[in-house]
């Protein structure tokens, strides 16, 4: 899923759920380093949360994703990733991400 994507991703963080178990051999595969954050310590995943605040906005937390449709999500997807952000000065992630792998 991330190979496409190699030469643009240089570290991975992630939090020390089952989603990441094999992390070596992606670390291998895509030749990067993976930092796990320590528990309830949300504040080393900062975009994370932030990004999640910008899920919560289309999807209560506790929403069962039973009911919601690949077409929901691929709209709220859209919706934040055509969001201008301050942090990257005003420019939308999509932009800067398809100028990154072309």
């Amino acid at each position: 899923m991330m190979l496409p994507y190699k030469r643009s991703i240089k570290t991975i963080t992630c939090d020390n759920g089952i989603e990441f178990s094999n992390f070596n051999r992606i670390e291998k595969k895509l030749d990067l380093q993976f930092f796990f954050a320590h528990p309830y310590s949300s504040w080393e995943r900062g975009l994370r949360e932030h990004t999640n605040g910008l899920v919560r906005q289309y999807i209560p937390k506790n929403s069962d994703f039973k009911y919601i449709t690949k077409e929901e999500i691929k709209k709220y997807q859209h919706k934040i990733n055509d969001r201008p952000r301050k942090v990257l000065n005003f420019k939308k992630p999509k932009d800067l991400f398809y100028q990154k792998v072309t």
